[in-house]
């Protein structure tokens, strides 16, 4: 008797090569979808939050977090925020945008605003964005001496750098972080409105040069689908 081997044809092998082309395609075109959707929320955590900023200050005249008014008027209990140097109404946010010590002023940002209606949630926690990363405020380096220093500039000593209010939202992978900054800014890593700092842990304090590891990378963005960064940008 005569054995033959069976196998698949030309026909079924091409056949089956087009479903998992498809199906690639599908995987890809679905991941980019995501990428693109968290970059669409990233952007609009920033214009979304300073356009609460800046409608909070044409309704009472203050700065969220720093209100001297806010105390009274929602009867909060907050006689003084808490932190050496911090007061109210002085035009500074003190504290750390990712603080976690309760009434410090870059936390009691978030409750004035929900307070006036302006973003949800309740309480003083900092909100997350799509990363996971902590979205909060700070007026430059958040410093307690009553001399608030640069943060975010060009240089290692902070030289053209943020020294007002500043909004940032941590972790961000470097394709994310490349095209929130090209859409918003210049997309330059050390100047514009929008910054951004290479991150070696995640929600790291913001440094004067925006270089938390090694200062090679000089002004620009490194998309090697490993970097990580935090961007701020200036309200």
């Amino acid at each position: 008797m005569n054995n033959r081997n069976q196998g698949f044809t030309l026909v079924e092998i091409a056949i089956v090569l087009v479903i998992i082309g498809l199906l690639l395609g599908g995987i890809l075109k679905g991941q980019e979808m995501i990428t693109q959707a968290k970059i669409k929320n990233v952007m609009a955590d920033f214009s979304g939050i300073s356009a609460a900023y800046h409608g909070y200050q044409d309704r009472y005249r203050q700065i969220p977090g720093d209100d001297s008014g806010a105390n009274a008027r929602w009867s909060l209990g907050i006689a003084a925020p808490a932190g050496t140097g911090a007061a109210f109404g002085n035009g500074v946010i003190l504290s750390s945008y990712k603080s976690s010590t309760a009434n410090e002023e870059s936390r009691l940002f978030w409750l004035h605003l929900r307070q006036a209606g302006f973003v949800s949630g309740s309480g003083q926690n900092q909100p997350f964005n799509a990363l996971t990363g902590i979205i909060g405020v700070q007026t430059g380096d958040a410093s307690t001496s009553g001399t608030v220093g640069p943060v975010l500039g060009a240089d290692a000593a902070g030289t053209g750098g943020f020294s007002g209010l500043i909004m940032c939202s941590a972790n961000m992978p470097d394709k994310i972080a490349i095209a929130v900054d090209t859409q918003m800014d210049d997309g330059t890593r050390a100047t514009g409105t929008v910054r951004a700092q290479l991150q070696a842990a995640p929600n790291p304090d913001v440094a004067k040069n925006g270089v938390a590891a090694a200062a090679t990378s000089g002004d620009n963005y490194i998309e090697n689908g490993t970097n990580t960064y935090m961007l701020c940008r200036a309200l």
